[in-house]
């Protein structure tokens, strides 16, 4: 049997597994192990062992669950209430204004989370009853609550890049810079496009009333107090890293402590929030564990199955394409494959055969990782299971049916394509920040 056919059937079976309601790593794993036992004797079962051997020496994967608790910590203590208390009275007279002010919170939670699903409990809990109470059109905030949440696995510190950073072999920090502008590019073009949109029909964004926007400066002023504590903690985690002050696992132990600090200081650390924070932060780090331990395994089959040869053979070679064609086409695969599974999966998936073949196409591998992570945002909204449709349907009021939910993000994911081609097309977006202050410590 050849090994080309071998590693089709090894996705075949990966498949097959997760269609039958597998857990992702499961699945990849058992194909990993059981492929290498089969092609390589006793010595290769011991593959998986030898990736789990590998990931507890992985010293950068410590900042996985500190990043995780600080953000369970910001949502369970109500900081982000705060945040959205002042976005609304500050944005309040503009027309689609609480929804630009949602969009800025979002950016916030990203910053101090690195997942989107935190975004999406904030937005959808918080700010969607306020919008819908207020008169907004349910379709288009339904749809800005989507998109917003979706840049928390772009803008560092994203939990999604840590994930590549592993498979790819590739610096976490300089990946973090690189998400830092497309992510700033993207929340931009958001506020852009609700600007636009409200201009053109005012009714989808109502302003404050008249009694509501005659606050007192000094109050307004006083509101503004509430981003002091999320700023304090980006300075300890961020500024103290970019400062060269802390390294990368030293900036996540720095946030998480700061977090806790705040949320002492402002009388919200009860032991029923700390037990909630810390048991979904156990339960999130150990599936991404499982999941960058099997990853590791699938990658090693397929390496010593020379697949990656095999497909830069039939790419190039057979089929005579150029680097440009293959990269958009890898682009376009993501696409399809993201109305079907999320980005992990995704990523464990393809990652094995497609950074190995980037990097021979001569790509820079800090560039692709972010265009691969805005690739993931996009499948996160993109029906029939895109998974942020579904947390939006758990969690929205029964006002918005799953018609307005599908409806709400088409022109956002417009927008979120428009980001995609700017960062292909421009790639120091993505590279001059990471390549600046790298070459400057």
């Amino acid at each position: 049997m050849s090994y080309e056919l071998i590693a089709i059937l090894m996705f075949a079976l990966m498949m097959l597994l997760m269609i039958t309601g597998q857990r992702v790593f499961a699945a990849i794993g058992f194909v990993a192990v059981i492929f290498a036992f089969f092609l390589w004797g006793t010595g290769g079962s011991e593959m998986g062992f030898n990736q789990a051997m590998k990931i507890m020496k992985w010293y950068p994967l410590l900042t996985l669950p500190m990043f995780i608790y600080m953000g369970y910590v910001m949502s369970e203590t109500g900081i982000a209430d705060d945040l959205y208390k002042m976005f609304h009275v500050w944005f309040g007279p503009v027309r689609g204004g609480l929804a630009i002010g949602t969009i800025l919170l979002m950016v916030v939670i990203s910053a101090m989370n690195g997942l989107s699903v935190a975004g999406m409990a904030i937005g959808a809990t918080i700010a969607l009853p306020e919008l819908l109470r207020r008169g907004y059109d349910k379709v288009m905030v339904t749809g800005v609550i989507q998109a917003g949440s979706s840049l928390g696995i772009l803008i560092p510190p994203s939990v999604v890049l840590v994930l590549y950073a592993m498979i790819a072999r590739q610096p976490v920090g300089q990946l973090w810079l690189a998400g830092v502008f497309p992510g700033l590019l993207m929340a931009g073009l958001f506020v852009l496009y609700i600007v636009v949109r409200c201009l053109i029909q005012p009714q989808l964004g109502p302003v404050l009333p008249a009694d509501e926007r005659a606050m007192p400066i000094k109050e307004k002023l006083k509101l503004l107090s509430a981003g002091i504590a999320p700023f304090f903690i980006f300075f300890m985690m961020t500024g103290l890293f970019l400062m060269g002050v802390t390294s990368l696992v030293e900036s996540s132990a720095v946030g998480a402590v700061a977090a806790t600090i705040v949320a002492v200081a402002k009388g919200r650390l009860t032991l029923r929030v700390l037990h909630t924070a810390v048991r979904k932060t156990l339960g999130i780090s150990c599936m991404f564990m499982w999941i960058i331990v099997a990853a590791l395994a699938f990658g090693a089959v397929f390496d010593g199955l020379g697949a990656v040869k095999a497909i830069e053979s039939f790419f190039i070679d057979q089929l005579g394409l150029t680097p440009w064609q293959i990269l958009i086409m890898m682009q376009l695969s993501y696409l399809i494959m993201g109305m079907f599974l999320d980005d992990t999966a995704m990523l464990v998936i393809v990652a094995p055969l497609y950074v190995p073949l980037v990097k021979l196409l001569g790509f820079d591998l800090i560039w692709y990782g972010v265009l691969y992570t805005i690739t993931c945002q996009i499948a996160y909204m993109t029906p029939p299971f895109g998974y942020n449709l579904f947390l939006m349907r758990a969690m929205a009021p029964p006002e918005v049916s799953l018609g307005d939910i599908y409806r709400s993000i088409i022109p956002f994911v417009a927008v979120m394509l428009l980001a995609l081609v700017i960062v292909m097309v421009f790639p120091q977006i993505a590279l001059w920040l990471p390549q600046h202050l790298y070459l400057r410590q």
